[in-house]
């Protein structure tokens, strides 16, 4: 409990020291270490050792959503056609 506490006071001092609220802290954390989760997936992913299914699981977002990060980081992916 003595770890949380720490990380409590930290955010707090940094909190004062910017001009961002504590709120807008761990939002940029989580954003940080969200991307750092995709950007290891996405490395197994161009490697063909992790697939789709395996990775939204992990990363807890829908299927077009990842579909999504891959089109915006330029990474090739099969795409299907719904329509016949």
């Amino acid at each position: 409990m003595s770890d949380l506490s720490n990380i409590k006071t930290d955010i707090e001092n940094y909190a004062k020291d910017s001009n961002l609220t504590e709120l807008q802290i761990v939002e940029k954390l989580e954003n940080h270490f969200f991307n750092k989760k995709v950007n290891e997936n996405l490395k197994l992913y161009k490697k063909g050792k992790k697939k789709v299914s395996e990775i939204t699981k992990d990363l807890k977002i829908s299927p077009r959503k990842f579909y999504a990060i891959l089109e915006q980081k330029k990474i090739k992916h099969k795409t299907y056609n719904k329509n016949k």
